[in-house]
């Protein structure tokens, strides 16, 4: 362990190291980190220990990133440019540098993509999915398409002449389309035609039958297309597709926060054009058209050598070949709560449980509100919903709930990017059951994850909780690693009530017996922790800090981070994505480290611990789950929150277990080096995969009595690589 003297000025300003203090040196582009992290999610496209069809899911799910930090990221930064904004980045770029940066890191991505798709397309043709894009198709196969273009195609798509008594069509946001060159065949005059594809129809097709053959949408168009121009001779086609700026901006002093918001999402629609990707060989004369059409002057061509849009390959997935995929798992549903007949009420009333998502049910947390809404006792449900999904059964037990009489109040956050039209339609439902919906914040997101139930007992009212770190999205939960935090403890209950209170009527608690909320007090709960951490390093105490999260950004957060480690604190980060932090720099940081899980399942839990003076993992160690990431915007404009573990049991599942297991993995990690960059880590002579470990040992705290029959496997700090 490194110790330099603590260097936190008197403001909790890091005062830099000799020949380190430009902010270049001390902190990584936000932008240019999210594409590195979106790069390793890429990276296990071709990772040989993955099945098949899940390297092709990879491939799918780095498409569909780039898509939406185009949408988001980019599209902001464009704006900022157009309107002459030098707001500069942690790293102190302006956004034209950073547009510059990107716009090299996103071909080189895309590049990449295309390499591995042809990959994976020659290893899909070898197992038995083809893909019949360029390829000529046996008799029967051409048949079948023929026959599905003719019927299933044509009557839906509509071709648009290009020329001055037709105006160019709007193309929608992700919109795909084909352009064709075309010569009339009586009198050899020119015309450009084009197809946009309805967002209805599949990207890809499978052909009728057995065998499993596909064909992109827009290949299939162009195979056919001479049944679409009689009369005309095609010279020449060309797919492109439009990404749009997608972004929301709410004005603060909006009067009808559902009005407005639903005329912003039509707004989304028509967003300025932020990127056109088309195929190399794309006609030039028809690129103008559309570089003109489009508005994309000095805007981001893309000019692919393979296929566009390599998120559609998804529709692939479908494909029913259980050998090519993740063998099949099945969520484990707590023990603890099936010993009380599966009462969650008094399970928890029994002593504090957390649930770890997806190696144990989602319907755990359903269950609780179901029962809820059905429980004669139960007074009144308050619920907060940033993300519910399209087909939610948590909604359905608010809505019975309200329906049986009982008080629910559902805090609905519109703010949430892409589930914006989901939520508005959740909202109106629940309201016309008689839940008293809020909207919260017009300029601060609602982001934290709590629910709570009052019911009525023998000693009077009793509150219980739920705090998540992830969404009460039960598709997302099969997916996304999370913690789900059950308590009947009346502290608990007490803060959780003045949350709810401070987003319906604004009104700011004054004093918290257990949470720390932001904006109120997040962030100052978080900086006197390390805090504490440095001034036990500076008593020779051991000094230590682990935190899992998806993102690091905040430059305070960071700052006080370098801080504990000059003075000697042992820092050990998991943070899936983001990440501005550099770690191992000499005098800067020489005890952080910095490691990033990429695998099956997608890390989403943040969770805190804090040695106070005892050696990691501890007993005595502070440890806290949250809903938010060191972000700024989820410091200083959300609505979070921060839950200290108290319970014993659930206290040793969170640290010495869930945090412990993701900082031994080796199998799935990749850690960041000095200079930014990450490397996958070697898996060692004894190789740890989390994942693996988490799908086949039950939890602590939902294992209940089953415990005395046979403990899970104890995990020890490797002190020596990890």
């Amino acid at each position: 362990m490194t110790k330099h003297s603590p260097s936190i000025a008197a403001q909790g300003e890091v005062v830099p190291p000799a020949g380190i203090e430009s902010p270049e040196q001390r902190y990584i582009n936000r932008e240019l980190s999210w594409l590195a992290f979106n790069e390793r999610v890429l990276a296990e496209a071709v990772n040989q220990n993955y099945p098949l069809l899940e390297r092709l899911r990879f491939l799918s799910i780095s498409g569909s990133n780039l898509d939406e930090f185009m949408m988001i990221r980019v599209a902001g930064l464009v704006g900022q440019a157009q309107r002459g904004i030098e707001r500069l980045s942690i790293d102190g770029k302006s956004p034209s540098q950073q547009l510059a940066a990107i716009s090299e890191a996103v071909r080189g991505i895309n590049h990449k993509q295309q390499e591995i798709w042809r990959s994976l397309r020659q290893e899909l043709a070898e197992a038995g999915i083809s893909i019949a894009d360029d390829q000529r198709v046996p008799a029967q196969t051409y048949h079948a398409l023929k026959s599905y273009f003719l019927e299933e195609i044509a009557p839906v798509v509509t071709p648009q002449a290009l020329d001055p008594a037709h105006p160019f069509p709007f193309v929608s946001n992700e919109g795909v389309g084909v352009l064709f060159s075309l010569t009339r065949e009586n009198d050899d005059e020119p015309l450009t035609e084009m197809i946009l594809i309805p967002a209805a129809l599949p990207r890809f097709v499978r052909v009728p039958g057995e065998e499993a053959v596909y064909i992109s949408i827009e290949s299939l168009i162009a195979r056919f297309a001479r049944y679409l121009f009689p009369g005309f001779t095609i010279k020449g086609d060309g797919a492109f597709r439009v990404l749009r700026d997608s972004d929301i901006e709410i004005e603060e002093e909006a009067e009808d926060l559902v009005r407005t918001f639903r005329s912003a999402i039509q707004r989304r629609r028509r967003g300025q054009v932020i990127q056109l990707e088309v195929e190399e060989n794309f006609d030039p004369v028809a690129e103008e058209i559309l570089l003109d059409q489009l508005g994309l002057r000095g805007g981001t061509v893309i000019k692919t050598d393979g296929m566009i849009g390599i998120a559609g390959l998804s529709d692939i997935l479908a494909e029913d070949r259980p050998e090519l995929k993740f063998t099949s798992y099945s969520p484990r549903y707590p023990e603890r709560v099936m010993e009380h007949d599966g009462d969650c009420f008094s399970a928890i009333r029994e002593k504090d449980i957390v649930i770890h998502h997806p190696y144990e049910s989602f319907e755990v947390v359903v269950d609780f509100l179901r029962q809820a809404a059905a429980d004669p006792d139960v007074v009144a449900i308050k619920q907060t919903l940033y993300r519910a999904g399209n087909q939610s059964s948590v909604i359905a037990a608010l809505i019975a709930a309200a329906e049986d009489g009982k008080s629910v109040t559902a805090v609905v956050e519109l703010k949430a990017r892409f589930d914006e039209e989901q939520n508005l339609l959740w909202a109106s439902q629940l309201e016309r059951a008689g839940v008293q919906v809020i909207y919260g914040f017009v300029d601060w997101k609602t982001h934290a994850k709590v629910s709570m139930v009052v019911r009525r007992e023998e000693q009077g009212m009793r509150t219980y909780c739920h705090f998540g770190t992830g969404n009460y999205h039960p598709i997302n939960a099969k997916v996304y690693t999370d913690l789900s935090f059950f308590t009947a403890d009346p502290k608990f209950g007490r803060d959780a009530a003045k949350l709810f209170n401070f987003v319906s009527g604004y009104v700011e608690p004054r004093t918290l017996e257990t949470l720390a909320i932001s904006p109120i007090d997040l962030r100052e709960s978080l900086y006197g922790l390390i805090d504490k951490e440095i001034e036990n390093a500076g008593k020779g105490r051991p000094a230590a800090i682990w935190a899992k999260l998806n993102s690091l950004t905040d430059i305070g957060v960071i700052d006080r981070l370098y801080a504990a480690s000059q003075a000697g604190v042992e820092i050990q980060l998991v943070v899936r994505g983001i990440s501005c932090l550099r770690a191992g720099v000499p005098g800067l940081s020489d005890n952080i480290r910095v490691k990033s899980i990429i695998g099956r399942f997608l890390e989403h839990s943040r969770i805190w611990a804090f040695a106070g003076g005892y050696k990691l993992p501890s007993e005595r160690a502070k440890v806290f789950i949250s809903s938010a990431d060191a972000m700024s915007r989820n410091l200083n404009r959300r609505v979070e929150v921060l839950v200290p573990i108290r319970n014993r049991t659930v206290h040793d599942q969170v640290l010495q277990q869930v945090l412990l297991a993701n900082l031994l993995d080796s199998e799935q990690s990749w850690e960041q080096q000095a200079d930014g960059s990450y490397a996958r880590m070697e898996p060692g002579e004894k190789p740890f995969n989390c994942h693996r470990y988490f799908m086949t040992n039950p939890s602590l705290s939902g294992r209940g009595g089953a415990l005395e029959s046979g403990g899970v496997p104890e995990l020890a700090l490797r002190r020596g690589n990890a």
